[in-house]
């Protein structure tokens, strides 16, 4: 992590600034584009940009669109990120790459006086690391696993492969597999949620081994994924 976001995480004492998105889950070291464009997320960004630059992608509970212009429920984890570059459009939208740097556990939302939501969140570091035995046996079974899921994108396969067998901790690499692939958006919460290593590796691992990747394409969206709408 760089030492400006290990300062960042350092600095931040919350309330966090909460962007929840239906279909989008953010995880730590990968980053996202989003377009921004509603009222209360401009004013969002436009806060975050003229402080920290920090906020927090949550994920929407299913039947979010039944409440969406009011408080829709999120998932309990989310994760903190930073702007790491930003657009303003002469209509006020932005376009932004949002950086994730933590996992947050939503502890409870305050009342911030803003058009946006905030909360009271608990910052989670990686923990139960695996041993050395594990870890390249769990590097091994993502390895054979990744072909299938990346079929008729060799330049994606190619660079996760790197990212497999290059120095990265097993944490941040299971992280950037579960970004790149096409998973079920509940799946993806599903590894957000798990701050263990070892356990998040495996499920991975075998949720990869025991199921098809959807469509006939193998791996469906482009990587980096392209911006997803507020």
């Amino acid at each position: 992590m760089a030492s400006n976001d290990v300062s960042a995480l350092t600095d931040f004492h919350g309330p966090m600034r909460l962007f929840p998105l239906p279909n989008v889950v953010l995880y730590p070291f990968v980053t996202q584009a989003l377009h921004v464009f509603e009222p209360r997320y401009r004013q969002l960004t436009a806060d975050a940009l003229a402080g920290d630059r920090l906020l927090g992608l949550g994920l929407l509970r299913p039947g979010w669109e039944e409440d969406y212009e009011g408080r829709p429920a999120l998932y309990p984890m989310a994760c903190l990120g930073k702007i790491i570059s930003e657009e303003q459009l002469e209509d006020g939208r932005y376009n932004i790459q949002l950086r994730g740097l933590s996992r947050a556990r939503i502890l409870q939302e305050v009342d911030s006086g803003k058009l946006y939501r905030c909360a009271r969140v608990e910052l989670l570091p990686d923990s139960g690391l695996p041993g050395p035995q594990t870890n390249q046996s769990l590097r091994r079974q993502l390895l054979e696993a990744l072909p299938l899921w990346c079929r008729g994108h060799q330049d994606v396969l190619n660079l996760l492969r790197q990212v497999l067998k290059s120095n990265m901790p097993l944490g941040v690499v299971s992280d950037i597999i579960s970004f790149a692939l096409p998973l079920a958006i509940e799946f993806k919460q599903e590894l957000l949620a798990e701050s263990e290593v070892e356990s998040r590796a495996r499920a991975l691992a075998h949720f990869l081994a025991e199921n098809q990747p959807p469509g006939p394409a193998g791996l469906s969206q482009k990587f980096p994924p392209d911006f997803s709408s507020n």
